[in-house]
């Protein structure tokens, strides 16, 4: 027996198509339904499905009318603000190809990807970086905001495997690189209504994130549009303090956060939520500790999902197939799914390399502009994710850390998620990592690096490891840190905690 999940491929992806044609078609028979509830702590801006189609379908329009080309780039810096999936949606039904990046980029590193893709037009929020020099014209968003009244202009259809967008991966593994996908991307996105969210058109989803988040961008906005659900987003000047009390208050059926999140409102008074479901989890591995506390809190579970750019999420657990503890989860109904070693699949239970077959839909077209680096993430049929899992013969995932995060404990080999699971136990950790570090040219050790209030006593850290972990995993070097370095879409960067601790106390 492999260690391969296979129930069956997803019906095909229709021909032709475009993407934004499809994310606002439910919401074509209820114009009047709220599509999204931009929220603040004391009201919202809300936008029907009526007004929503006209604004992306009008700027579609004016987008054109810049002498864009199908194929242009549009180069997206915008804030936490309704325009960013706006002009996302606009430049897709257009057949352009929008590109969203982060708000935080320096004008350093928005001039490196403008070099990449080549954007026909940029379009900026005042305030937020641009490339210097700019390579081509700049639309603002107020011109942006101008558009929405515009004659709609109907999605072009086409190919399904056709460039859709670009966005760019936290660079976990060295530089960031431009992710290309399909129209049909939204399409293996269905996988997760079931697999994931156990989402339904009567649901209202509040997704803690900024407009401009990738995360927030799909889970929280064109899903539940997808669907014909209500989108509840907070917008500028919410903080997490607000969120208990926003839940509350529009009726939130689903919460979607990054782990952090989570820990963040659990430090807040939490009210009733008699609406709330249950919530989701992505972008770190969400810790025992914090998932038992707030379904002791709320009385709702977690649904945790592991994904990655070049693929979104594709394992996870759902209300209809809770992940067993301890895993990850299932892969959705209708994904391939292998743990590869160096010969191919390997038995379950063995660890190996998680992988995703080239048949999913959501699989990356390839990076842009790199073909001898896509052709190298593909073994035959097989997308290699850089992840060491192990595949239980019902197909529950565990996730044992990325490859290049392994740590070696004399010979053997230890995932820095296990030594991590145990150590955010103790009471008076907030958040750990794991790393292994060099002390001397050829001796290296487990570090955990740990945010907590005050220094913890090395030796109480020691026999509370000792009680949870074989010697061979437990720690030799603690050091408490303000905070764990994380990518802009919250996974953890155990690399630099690693370089950080070497080139501050060198090697001896």
């Amino acid at each position: 027996m492999d260690a391969v999940f296979d129930q069956g491929p997803p019906p095909p992806c229709p021909a032709p198509f475009n993407l934004t044609g499809y994310v606002l078609a439910a919401g074509r028979n209820a114009p009047d339904k709220v599509a999204l509830a931009a929220l603040s702590p004391t009201g919202a801006e809300r936008w029907s499905y009526g007004k929503l189609t006209a604004a992306v379908l009008g700027t579609a329009t004016g987008l054109l009318a810049q002498g864009l080309r199908p194929g242009d780039r549009v180069l997206m810096r915008l804030g936490n603000t309704v325009e960013f999936p706006i002009a996302f949606l606009a430049a897709l039904a257009a057949d352009l190809i929008p590109v969203p990046t982060s708000a935080l980029l320096t004008a350093p590193e928005t001039r490196k990807i403008a070099a990449e893709i080549s954007p026909a037009l940029i379009v900026a929020e005042p305030g937020l970086a641009l490339p210097d020099p700019v390579p081509c014209p700049v639309l603002d968003s107020t011109a942006l905001a101008d558009m929405h009244g515009l004659p709609p202009l109907d999605p072009v259809p086409g190919d399904p495997n056709r460039p859709g967008y670009i966005i760019y991966t936290s660079g976990t593994s060295g530089q960031p690189r431009a992710v290309t996908h399909a129209h049909r991307a939204i399409w293996a996105r269905r996988m997760m209504w079931d697999g994931w969210y156990g989402l339904t058109p009567q649901d209202r989803l509040l997704h803690a994130g900024a407009f401009n988040w990738t995360y927030t961008l799909g889970t929280g906005l064109l899903d539940p549009w997808s669907v014909g659900a209500t989108a509840l987003i907070p917008g500028p000047g919410v903080t997490p303090a607000h969120l208990p009390l926003l839940l509350g208050r529009h009726d939130a059926t689903i919460f979607a956060a990054a782990p952090g999140v989570y820990r963040q409102l659990l430090r807040h008074d939490m009210p009733r939520l008699p609406k709330l479901r249950h919530g989701l989890s992505a972008g770190e591995k969400l810790p025992d500790r914090t998932r038992a506390v707030w379904q002791d809190v709320t009385g709702t579970p977690v649904h945790e999902a592991y994904g990655m750019s070049e693929c979104s999420t594709f394992v996870s657990g759902a209300p209809a197939h809770p992940a067993p503890p301890g895993t990850l989860g299932y892969p959705q109904p209708g994904r391939r799914i292998a743990v590869l070693g160096s010969d191919g699949p390997v038995t379950p239970g063995t660890p190996g390399t998680l992988a995703v077959s080239d048949r999913d839909p959501g699989i990356m077209l390839g990076y842009w502009g790199a073909d001898t680096e896509t052709r190298a993430k593909f073994r035959g049929e097989w997308f290699l994710t850089g992840d060491t899992v192990c595949m239980a013969p019902d197909g529950a995932i565990t996730y044992l850390g990325r490859a290049d995060d392994m740590m070696n404990a004399g010979g053997v080999r230890v995932s820095p998620i296990e030594v991590e699971i145990a150590l955010t136990a103790h009471p008076d950790i907030e958040e750990c990592a794991a790393a292994e570090v060099t002390v001397k040219a050829d001796t290296t050790v487990i570090a955990a690096f740990y945010v907590a209030e005050t220094d913890l006593d090395p030796h109480e850290l020691d026999h509370f490891a000792a009680t949870r972990l074989a010697r061979y995993k437990a720690p030799r070097i603690y050091r408490r840190v303000p905070a764990l370095p994380k990518g802009a879409n919250g996974k953890l960067l155990r690399r630099k905690l690693r370089d950080s601790y070497e080139a501050t106390h060198g090697q001896t």
